[in-house]
């Protein structure tokens, strides 16, 4: 404890106190019960009052969501005219937004369990529904295999230790299932957060990272029991993820073992652990065609300023397939998001954590060459946060990260600026409707 009696912040007595009470056992942390979840429930628009077709002529594929963090807000931008279009109250400090199947709605989830549901269609964009399956939580997804489309989402909870079902297209409650608290090692925990959620486009699954355990976990929702029907044993801790290229694996971080996982999530099995630098960090993470090793996919690091580059292709490529095939340095460590798109020549990544100097920079590394192209500033006020690309793949956004933040708009070929955007509070995650909805990244 720090010097507060010395330095007369508290007196005597309030030091004791202060200490007697650090010193109590805590109390049982709350659940979330199915009536708590169900009353939370707001319906604010009615399915059946909702437009059948969009009601105005914006591209709404386009549409950038953007997380303003510290506002508790989303702003949406639409992508071909860089206007802001609206911003919406939301549940406290978003994390991410996912789009539907179709892309008409983001869901939005907030840091205390809140989902959004925001209808695209509408005039202006509007909350259609929210409700709050968590106390704390940072991932959610929709259905998106054929026949149902838009029928469910699911959000993760880091606590409770559980995950809930929503009908997708009016949050109604439908189930609450408790996760498993046992660990790869056997141990059981007294806590076991949800971390990246995906939805598969090739079965009627939702697959997740099971944080503390070690566990990836894969949801049926064909089974109106909405039940975790396996429990893959791969490394601690697991974090962000996405899929390969083809979307039969799933790659996640287990970022406290330095190691991204493969699941191949056909099979249902662990296919691969790959060794990268420290503290791998990739968001969804990014795949393209390198010159050599074919299609590959790579990790940023939050501790280590390196890309590591892997080979992603064990039926073209079986004998580079999830092994590390470029280390590309950077200039720094504390990189979060990494990121490129079909049509770019680059692949993108930030260093905002950076400790020496670097987060307001980004890098570039060429598809074409394999090899880092340069690093520059993009940002002013605060660290240059997470890219994201428009629809076509010829902008890319890029969060200046700060109370008086921005968003810088880079040609996605020259990565020259075109456009800054000003007025956003603290500007962080952003998603672009098309790409999120087909997991373009």
């Amino acid at each position: 404890m720090g010097n507060f009696g010395q330095r007369g912040i508290l007196s005597e007595e309030e030091v004791t106190q202060l200490a007697a009470y650090l010193q109590l056992p805590p109390p049982d942390a709350p659940s979330l019960s199915m009536v708590d979840i169900q009353a939370s429930w707001d319906l604010i628009v009615p399915l059946a009052a909702r437009p059948t077709a969009p009601e105005h002529t914006r591209n709404w594929e386009n549409y950038i969501g953007v997380v303003l963090r510290d506002a508790s807000q989303i702003a949406i931008f639409d992508g071909d005219t860089h206007e802001e279009v609206v911003r919406l109250d939301t549940g406290i400090a978003v994390h991410i937004l996912r789009s539907s199947a179709d892309g008409r709605y983001f869901y939005a989830i907030g840091r205390d369990g809140v989902v959004t549901l925001v209808d695209l269609w509408t005039t202006v964009p509007q909350i259609v529904a929210t409700a709050k399956g968590c106390h704390d939580a940072r991932s959610v997804d929709g259905s998106k295999f054929p026949g149902f489309e838009d029928a469910y989402v699911i959000e993760g909870c880091y606590w409770p230790p559980q995950y809930v079902v929503f009908d997708g297209l009016t949050l109604e409650p439908l189930q609450r299932v408790d996760v498993p608290m046992g660990s790869i090692t056997g141990e059981t925990l007294l806590e076991n957060r949800i971390a990246a959620i995906v939805a598969s486009h090739d079965a009627p699954v939702w697959v997740f990272g099971l944080k503390e355990s070690g566990f990836v976990g894969i949801v049926d929702y064909s089974d109106p029991g909405f039940p975790l029907v396996s429990t893959i044993a791969t490394e601690k801790f697991l974090h962000d993820g996405g899929f390969d290229h083809t979307g039969r694996y799933f790659l996640t971080a287990a970022n406290a073992s330095n190691t991204m996982v493969i699941v191949d999530l056909e099979t249902q099995t662990l296919a691969a652990t790959i060794p990268t630098g420290f503290v791998p960090h990739p968001g969804r993470g990014v795949n393209w065609i390198d010159p050599v090793y074919g299609w590959v996919n790579a990790t940023s690091h939050i501790s280590e300023g390196k890309v590591s580059v892997y080979g992603a292709d064990p039926v073209g490529r079986p004998d580079v397939a999830w092994q590390v095939v470029r280390e590309i340095a950077l200039p720094s460590a504390g990189s979060l998001f990494i990121k490129t798109h079909p049509n770019s020549p680059w692949v993108l990544v930030d260093m905002t954590l950076s400790s020496t100097g670097f987060e307001k920079q980004i890098c570039a590394i060429s598809k074409q060459t394999g090899a880092l192209d340069r690093c520059f500033s993009v940002a002013a006020n605060g660290p240059a946060v997470h890219l994201e690309f428009n629809q076509a793949g010829t902008e890319v956004w890029v969060s200046d990260w700060a109370s008086d933040g921005r968003l810088i708009i880079l040609d996605g070929t020259t990565l020259d600026v075109i456009n800054t955007i000003t007025g956003v509070t603290t500007p962080t995650g952003k998603f672009n409707v098309f790409n999120t909805a087909h997991d373009i990244y």
